[in-house]
């Protein structure tokens, strides 16, 4: 070997290593990244509109330490061809309500279950006497996730899909 072909071989070495450490660290990432943003409710917007979405569920989920009560929860603004994930842990209640308007206040879904809402950012426990309460009523529409624990629910202009 003659004078600089070690210190060639031990920089390409270098370099191998530093792309392999950096490739390794992407994969490392992606992999544990992949397991915390999971979401478990999604809302994905099809329609050609901005949505604003409201949730119900009976006990409020794990976080809500459950039980029977409704609890409601809002709002999320969804914008067209966009999703946004309303419940992060694994679904505990086979079904979900979601109220959903567009930006004119008008819903666009056929919901039949009245629950409470308000008029910015809320989290309503009960679904009794909303009006006497201070929060507005809406009806919800009532989603059947099949007791699964992951649920994606997409909202096109005919309201779902």
């Amino acid at each position: 070997m003659g004078p600089g072909r070690g210190r060639h071989r031990h920089r390409r070495w270098q370099q191998t290593g530093r792309f392999g450490a950096r490739w390794a660290a992407a994969v490392l990432a992606l992999v544990a990244g992949a397991g915390a943003a999971r979401a478990e409710f999604t809302i994905c917007n099809q329609s050609f509109d901005v949505v604003n979405v409201a949730i119900g569920e009976a006990g409020g989920g794990l976080a809500y330490g459950g039980g029977e009560e409704f609890v409601t929860r809002g709002w999320w603004t969804i914008g067209t061809n966009q999703c946004a994930n309303v419940i992060r842990e694994e679904l505990v209640n086979r079904y979900i309500y979601v109220y959903a308007a567009d930006v004119f206040g008008q819903p666009i879904l056929d919901g039949s279950v009245p629950m409470c809402i308000g008029p910015r950012a809320f989290e309503v426990r009960g679904i009794e006497e909303c009006w006497q309460r201070g929060h507005a009523e809406a009806l919800f529409f009532e989603v059947d996730t099949r007791a699964v624990a992951r649920w994606t629910l997409f909202l096109t202009q005919r309201g779902l899909d």
